[in-house]
């Protein structure tokens, strides 16, 4: 049994987004950033401080690695955390929509 030609035919279904489903899951993904940065954040804080590397400056240029790498963690795919909010925003969104479209 080949899985790869699984994984190519369940995409070759995938429907057309909406720009408005285009804005729900970019919202989404930044959400999953902002909860792994704060996961991050608050890891760190759990760390012996080291009195040599110390410093505002190295907090600052730590928080704005943290920041970015949560940012790629979230576009990667992160935690899944993303894609489970998608999937339940989404719902009452797509049923909306489908009732305006109805009623038009």
């Amino acid at each position: 049994m080949d899985i790869r030609s699984i994984g190519t035919t369940g995409s070759a279904t995938t429907p057309k987004q909406s720009p408005e489903d285009k804005k729900l899951k970019a919202a989404c993904r930044d959400m999953e950033a902002v909860f792994l940065n704060m996961l991050l954040s608050r890891m760190r804080a759990t760390v012996p401080k080291n009195t040599l590397t110390n410093s505002n400056q190295q907090e600052i240029v730590q928080s704005m690695l943290d920041s970015e790498m949560t940012q790629n963690m979230a576009r990667a795919g992160g935690s899944g955390l993303a894609d489970m909010l998608y999937r339940q925003l989404a719902q009452p969104a797509q049923v909306e929509r489908v009732t305006k479209n109805t009623q038009s």
